[in-house]
């Protein structure tokens, strides 16, 4: 019931940005928890970070991209976003963006159980 496009990737230098897209089209999409994960060639799909209504706007992120990466959302559009900052070389994978029918956020790839096409970043040096 629920389709994820991504957009906004791309190739840039290090120390640069991207601002990433996800627009959602199906049903309570205002009560879904958002996620973004990421994938790079030969690794796992891993967690990056989410954002529920909890307790008002709930987030969380993987350690690795805190103070760097912000994501955000916007109803009235429906569609989540994922400002980075400060990019690096072990940023570079496909993103995707994903959904949950619970209000609260997680950084299980289970938990989620609509995922979009993904979109490549990729960081050089």
């Amino acid at each position: 019931q629920v389709q994820l496009v991504e957009s906004g990737g791309g190739l840039v230098q290090a120390g640069g940005s991207l601002r990433l897209s996800c627009a959602a089209s199906g049903r309570t999409f205002s009560s879904y928890a958002m996620g973004w994960f990421r994938q790079a060639p030969g690794k796992e799909r891993e967690f990056v970070a989410a954002i529920s209504w909890i307790g008002g706007a709930s987030r969380d992120y993987r350690d690795s991209v805190k103070g760097r990466f912000t994501i955000s959302r916007d109803n009235a559009k429906n569609t989540v976003y994922l400002q980075m900052n400060s990019l690096k070389p072990e940023d570079t994978a496909v993103y995707y963006c994903a959904a949950s029918k619970s209000a609260y956020y997680s950084m299980y790839i289970t938990s989620y159980d609509y995922w979009g096409q993904g979109t490549q970043v990729t960081v050089s040096s």
